[in-house]
């Protein structure tokens, strides 16, 4: 015998699917399950009971069957006296074999095949049911995005983080509440005045929200937050995939669909058997020659009660129909590939909660079905806000002050510097050290300056690399008031943060990055920067932006590296009469532009990496009398013109990385210079005059072709760094040894096998000062000295 138990899997689909199952899909659960027991008790029945039972008759007329007892009572002998018995019973000569025959005859050959297979056909009926019912639960493209998303619900309804962030939703309701009612009582209260004021200053925005915040900041562990951050990460990849199609959404339509269209055919056929299913059946079967008769009068035992389970099966099937038609409708009426969650941005503090569509909104709209909680508590994993808590609640814990201090280094301008990288936002502790004097903040994505900033009071200079960096209006207003420099460097092609042109005070501006034309437009704001004293821009520019020319009175410094494109219509930079210093590195110019001599006040002009050929030009630039510093470098020059000596006050002149093969007397004109970098050019020689230079103290001719040094430089009493590296040397002077403030000597990459002992008169020369092959070092005797002493222990 079959269990109810054992078929309760036929349809029951798996119990965490609950969530899922609108009160129809419960309803049809029940209803199969009575139409389970239904099917399994006149099974039973059928089984366990006589199936039919026949007696055999004479038939008089062909279509009726006279009854054996009126046989009898005709053949009795009226004339016998009346003390005769009549016989009682029904004489026949059968035996019991033969009635079993007949029974089974009968039942197989003349009862009705619904009356015969009700059972049976509402068995399967119940399991069409029950598949249709859970046929989406199990189909392969279905199950694995329920199973997933059941799975992920579950775990966003039980988390840590869903109860805090609704706990703040409803402490900053009631701190709204308040607010509210506190601003009426100050609205009708007029009498004291400084009372007015000082209760106005309590309800500044930000400040009791904040202390509920600290107040809860620290309900979530580090394990409690690492699985909340897991979730998040969950929900967004399973949002990304689900909300792509409209499979379970569709297969569930059509599943309805099938349902409706089965449960026509059967309440139709169903109905119309039903009447077959009768007590009395009149058998008419062949089988005289077994039996003696061919006519039978046969009842069904069992007619009654399947009639009843017949009748009450239909009544069940109609409830079902009625289920399956308002879920139809339900499907038809509503638009359920699309889930809106205004209700819960408006009662929440998390306005960014998106809209959804497709199957995402249909599964969410099943579960709204049956509990609006789960949703609302999931929405929470949809917010970028909380999910921008949570990193923060994870980034203080794992960022504390002492971490933070150990990071804590001095930068090439003695200044403590705090640099923090690739983190997911700014640690709070951060601001605990006030000793910071730059920020360095890279390749951090959501990055946030409160109010707080305000305790690091020795900040100074900013930082910002590949970084999104948002600013609270208080925060501002002390950037703007401490603030001296800031770095912005980016990739894409991103708008500058319009908090830069707040900062008034701001000294010095560094912007690096893809500045598009509209960009280029939203640069415009640097008019209210009118401290600005030294602006550098890398991009790709077409031209000098106009703000940068007509609206920064103080700048005194402008760099453009254009990164290898062409700058055009220079000619603007005559306006620019405060600069003193211009950079125009990677322009692609192939001239000095003639609007730079305008600028009298320049004192440093630097050309890098552009495509000079020649610089006759460079006459001209004794209009410019407080010019010091000239750089030429990474060019293609060929030579130097002679008119160089006219620049009597150079004091500093790179020419380095060029194809220079010839220096000019007239160079050493120039008396002045106390920096004169020649490397990687085609030298063979510099002449003599270059003792003319009493103030040289850094000379260069790394990676040339020299074989000697010219003596008159060793008159150069005032030398520090002789860079004489990759020549083509053999010997170096013993007149090395009148250099007596060289600091360094590079010689490596020559051809020198030994080092003058002169070299050791040197006293401001240190020994790891001396850049040369160790074997070449050991020639000079301090050396051989230090080689010679025994170890010691």
């Amino acid at each position: 015998m079959i269990t109810v138990t054992e078929l309760k899997f036929l349809s029951d689909a798996q119990s965490s699917y609950h969530i899922l199952k609108p009160w129809w899909d419960v309803f049809w659960y029940y209803i199969t399950m009575v139409m389970l027991m239904i099917a399994v008790l006149a099974g039973a029945l059928q089984i366990t009971q006589s199936r039919m039972l026949c007696l055999p008759c004479k038939a008089e007329v062909d279509n009726q069957c006279a009854h054996p007892l009126e046989q009898i009572i005709a053949k009795i002998n009226f004339s016998a006296p009346l003390v005769a018995k009549i016989p009682t019973g029904i004489q026949n000569d059968l035996h019991r074999q033969q009635y079993a025959y007949i029974d089974a005859v009968c039942y197989e050959k003349r009862l009705h095949w619904f009356t015969k297979f009700f059972p049976y056909l509402v068995f399967l009926h119940t399991i069409i049911f029950a598949v249709c019912s859970n046929f989406w639960l199990h189909y392969p493209s279905t199950s694995s995005r329920l199973e997933h998303f059941v799975a992920i619900l579950y775990k966003c309804f039980d988390s840590p983080w869903t109860t805090r962030a609704l706990s703040e939703t409803v402490a900053e309701q009631t701190v709204r509440t308040q607010h509210h009612k506190r601003s009426r009582l100050l609205t009708m209260s007029t009498s004291n005045a400084e009372e007015l004021e000082s209760r106005k200053q309590s309800l500044q925005p930000g400040v009791e929200p904040s202390a509920i915040e600290d107040d809860v900041s620290n309900v979530l562990d580090k394990k409690e937050g690492e699985q909340a951050k897991a979730l998040f990460e969950k929900v967004r990849r399973f949002r990304l995939h689900v909300e792509q199609k409209d499979i379970i959404y569709r297969l569930y339509m059509k599943q309805i669909v099938v349902k409706v269209i089965v449960l026509i055919v059967i309440v139709s056929y169903v109905s119309y058997f039903l009447m077959h299913i009768t007590f009395e059946i009149d058998c008419v079967v062949d089988i005289e020659a077994f039996t003696g008769y061919k006519r039978y009068q046969c009842v069904y035992s069992l007619a009654a009660i399947f009639k009843l389970l017949a009748t009450f099966y239909v009544f069940l099937v109609l409830l079902y129909g009625f289920a399956c038609c308002y879920s139809l409708w339900w499907m038809l009426r509503s638009s359920l590939k699309q889930y809106s969650f205004e209700a819960v941005r408006e009662k929440s503090n998390y306005s960014d909660i998106p809209d959804v569509q497709n199957d995402f909104a249909f599964i969410l709209h099943l579960a709204d079905q049956y509990d609006p909680l789960y949703a609302k508590r999931f929405s929470i994993f949809l917010s970028e806000v909380s999910e921008n808590k949570l990193k923060q609640i994870n980034l203080n814990n794992e960022w504390t002050v002492d971490m933070l201090r150990n990071k804590l280094t001095r930068n090439a301008k003695d200044k403590v510097e705090l640099h923090l990288f690739m983190l997911c936002g700014l640690p709070d502790n951060v601001f605990e050290l006030n000793e910071i004097e730059v920020l360095v903040l890279e390749l951090i994505p959501d990055a946030k300056l409160t109010p707080v900033i305000t305790q690091l009071v020795n900040l100074k200079e900013l930082r910002v690399y590949h970084s999104t960096l948002t600013v609270d209006l208080q925060a501002l207003s002390f950037l703007a008031e401490n603030l001296k420099i800031l770095h912005l460097k980016f990739t894409a092609m991103e708008k500058i943060p319009s908090w830069v042109f707040h900062l008034k005070n701001l000294k010095e501006l560094y912007i690096a990055g893809s500045l598009d034309s509209y960009n280029n437009t939203s640069i415009e704001g640097l008019q209210d920067l009118k401290n600005l004293a030294s602006l550098y821009l890398k991009s790709s520019l077409p031209r000098i932006p106009k703000v940068v020319i007509d609206m920064l009175p103080s700048l005194e410094k402008l760099t453009i590296n254009n990164e290898g494109n062409r700058l055009m219509v220079l000619i603007c930079l005559k306006k620019m009469i405060n600069l003193t210093s211009l950079e125009l590195i990677n322009c692609d110019l192939e001239r000095i532009p003639h609007a730079i001599f305008s600028l009298t006040e320049l004192r440093e002009i630097d050309f890098r990496g552009n495509n000079f050929k020649t610089v006759e030009e460079i006459i001209s630039f004794q209009h410019l009398p407080k010019l010091m510093c000239l750089k030429l470098w990474h060019n293609s020059i060929a030579y130097i013109p002679l008119q160089i000596g006219a620049l009597s006050n150079l004091e500093q002149l790179y020419l380095n990385h060029n194809n220079i093969e010839i220096v000019p007397l007239q160079l050493f004109l120039c008396n002045k210079l106390r920096i004169l970098d020649l490397s990687y050019n085609n030298l063979t020689f510099i002449p003599e005059e270059i003792q003319l230079l009493k103030n040289l103290q850094y000379f260069a001719v790394t990676k040339n072709s020299m074989e000697i040094l010219p003596e008159g430089l060793f008159k150069c009493n005032k030398l520090q760094y002789l860079l004489v590296g990759k020549n083509n040397l053999f010997s170096l002077s013993p007149l090395v040894g009148e250099l007596m403030h060289l600091i360094k000597i590079e010689l490596i990459g020559n051809q020198i096998e030994f080092l003058p002992p002169e070299l050791e008169s040197c006293q401001a020369l240190k020994l790891n000062n001396i850049i040369v092959e160790n074997n070449v070092l050991r020639t000079l005797p301090s050396c051989r000295k230090e080689d010679s002493k025994p170890s010691q222990r």
